[in-house]
């Protein structure tokens, strides 16, 4: 079966024959077109590889039938949901099955009693946390892309959010999960108990994969109580150094923010663009949201936030008074990626991060970075757990201006780590910052990672080229 691609048509390529005779004519596609359609996410990565073939997988039995051909024909997998991705980690690689898991997108049960969610990789954020809120619970993972990313997604990288600041990233929350390996294995990792220790935790190894490992096909994840109804601020702000006052002040404080997101001048100027109603203040150089969901304190925890923005020289503060209108803030910010790209046409989104005391290091470098490569770039971000998005702006019909934010972007990478910080504090590494790990980790470490990845997949056809 492992046939050269390049020579067989789609009529005569021997793996589509045996993958439509495993599923259903309909679940196979290699009409060209569809193929193009899929081939890359959201992460201006460049022109993507050209795959061999797409399935769309309904089953964990599919994914299994699946990966058991692509490995005797050692051919590779690129598993893919919503695409959303900014890093590349879900584009296609040359000759490769794009293996389709957005129908895999069942709530399969919520478990009151345990605070426990079964789900299928293809459920969309949004559509879980409104699916437990119903029983009175909480999902509390919360990506600026809550409306359009998947579970899956989320497991993949690891991916934390708006609300991680309180509640931890995806890995806090996932108990167990099934997932399929590379020869088409099916197991089943981790407990649904709140405690348990007997093996290794395969469980913590596979989220953050980024597919890279074994195809996550069903995930338990665990959840919280309701909060109470939210309330917030957001204070304006002359300079970026006094908004990370504010902030330091809030986060050395004992009432702990549920959310704490920073935007530049530059960031409100798109999103005002983009989205009128935000009415944010173009003349201020920086803006912080702060949200309170503690049960019957939260306007209490409000009063004490705006404190610390006025002490920190705050140009003026607008107070959220009911979750609808801290919604309306977080939404703001939501707008952050979406409004830059309608600006300037194309972004490249860095997710870097760094201990919040050596923040304003890791600003300093970035506003460097732009002077020296002339390149656009807006910061944002999670200001409350160190995780800002420096987000690279460029005109892509424009080589110069694609240079420039290329050179741009693995400068930010490469200085974020000599201020003590990561490459990634929650997009993943994909294809575009393979290169920049090679600074953060040492030879020993990267070389315990690719066997770690030999023992998953030892013919290496999981999304190859992503991650290690």
């Amino acid at each position: 079966m492992a046939s050269d691609p390049a020579t067989a048509t789609p009529e005569t390529d021997p793996l589509a024959a045996a993958l439509r005779a495993a599923l259903s004519p309909d679940q196979v596609s290699t009409d060209p077109e569809v193929l193009a359609e899929s081939a890359s996410d959201k992460s201006s990565a460049g022109r993507p590889g050209r795959p061999r073939v797409r399935v769309l997988a309904r089953s964990t039995e599919d994914v299994s039938a699946v990966l058991r051909l692509a490995y005797d024909a050692v051919v590779p997998v690129v598993p893919q949901g919503a695409r959303t991705s900014v890093t590349g980690a879900s584009s296609a690689v040359d000759g490769c099955v794009l293996l389709d898991l957005s129908s895999l997108d069942r709530i399969v049960e919520i478990r009151p009693d345990d605070q426990l969610a079964v789900v299928q990789p293809g459920v969309v954020t949004s559509d879980l946390a409104a699916a437990v809120a119903e029983h009175g619970l909480f999902y509390p993972v919360d990506p600026g892309s809550f409306f359009i990313s998947t579970v899956g997604g989320n497991i993949a990288t690891n991916a934390g959010g708006m609300r991680c600041v309180k509640y931890g990233v995806t890995r806090d929350r996932v108990r167990s999960l099934t997932a399929v390996l590379a020869d088409g294995t099916v197991v089943r990792t981790g407990h649904d108990s709140v405690k348990g220790v007997a093996g290794y935790d395969l469980t913590a190894l596979l989220v953050g994969s980024e597919g890279t490992l074994a195809v996550v096909t069903e995930a338990t994840l665990a959840l919280l109580p309701a909060p109470g109804e939210a309330a917030g601020a957001a204070g304006m702000f002359g300079s970026l150094e006094s908004a990370l006052d504010a902030a330091a002040r809030i986060m050395a404080g004992p009432r702990r923010p549920s959310a704490l997101e920073l935007l530049d001048g530059i960031s409100m100027r798109a999103i005002n663009a983009y989205a009128p109603s935000s009415d944010l203040p173009e003349d201020a150089a920086a803006l912080l949201i702060v949200e309170s969901d503690e049960v019957g304190r939260a306007a209490t925890d409000v009063e004490h936030y705006v404190r610390a923005f006025e002490e920190a020289g705050a140009l003026g503060v607008r107070v959220a008074s009911t979750g609808a209108e801290v919604d309306a803030l977080l939404n703001i910010r939501r707008n952050l990626h979406p409004g830059l790209v309608a600006a300037y046409g194309g972004v490249l989104t860095e997710d870097v991060a760094a201990p919040r005391a050596r923040l304003q290091e890791l600003l300093t470098t970035i506003e460097r970075t732009a002077r020296e490569t002339g390149a656009v770039i807006s910061t944002g971000g999670h200001v409350g757990d160190g995780n800002l998005h420096p987000l690279i702006c460029f005109d892509p019909d424009d080589e110069a201006s694609r240079a420039a934010a290329q050179r741009a972007f693995a400068l930010v990478l490469e200085r974020a780590v000599e201020v003590g910080g990561t490459v990634s504090g929650e997009h993943g590494i994909g294809l575009l910052k393979r290169d920049a790990v090679t600074a953060e980790l040492s030879r020993e470490v990267r070389d315990l990672q690719v066997r770690v990845k030999a023992a998953f997949d030892p013919r290496g056809i999981l999304n190859p080229g992503k991650k290690v």
